[in-house]
């Protein structure tokens, strides 16, 4: 089952974007996932199927919207180095 979500949307809004109505509910949409997979609200594969793409295509959009994927602190980095 679908739902749909309404919200208004001034015209100056879509103007000021270049951005059509239907363009503007798909950038929406993506930067909500995007945002709920940094919050760890949603993974990472649930928000490629809500928004129909493939896995990794989310993953670099997420990275390219400033999301980091894997924080390096000091007990990781002494983990790490303690293999070599």
């Amino acid at each position: 089952m679908k739902n749909t979500i309404s919200i208004e949307c001034p015209i100056e809004l879509l103007l000021s974007l270049h951005i059509n109505i239907e363009d503007f509910g798909e950038f929406m949409k993506t930067q909500t996932a995007i945002s709920l997979f940094k919050e760890g609200k949603i993974s990472s594969g649930m928000a490629a199927q809500w928004l129909n793409i493939p896995r990794v295509r989310f993953l670099f959009q997420a990275m390219a919207a400033g999301v980091v994927l894997l924080e390096d602190s000091e007990d990781d980095f002494n983990r790490e180095t303690t293999l070599l």
